[in-house]
């Protein structure tokens, strides 16, 4: 390929698309942290506290009547940012979609 295209060499990938990538000897770690960490910040929920479950198990959601309308464009952006998450996040992946709906 170096012959018909003008390269060079940037070593090993560390940081592609929001994606950190970690490697070591015999494994490539991939991870979000730093993404994940923006979209949090983004959302004003950077103090939100943490949990080991993402939803409810059987959880219904149900329009709230009596609550404050929430902009549309902020929602869909903040989903799809959660979307691009989940390809390093599989666990959230249910809760994600569930989400979109």
């Amino acid at each position: 390929m170096a012959t018909r295209f003008e390269m060079g060499d940037l070593g090993k990938l560390s940081y592609y698309l929001g994606i950190e990538v970690i490697q070591r000897e015999g494994s490539i770690v991939l991870s979000q942290e730093r993404y994940a960490t923006k979209i949090l910040e983004e959302a004003g929920m950077k103090g939100c506290n943490a949990v080991h479950i993402p939803m409810d198990v059987g959880l219904k959601i149900n329009k709230a009547e009596d609550e404050e309308g929430v902009d549309e464009r902020d929602y869909r952006r903040n989903i799809g940012c959660l979307r691009y998450l989940i390809h390093t996040r599989p666990d959230l992946a249910f809760s994600v979609g569930v989400l979109s709906r």
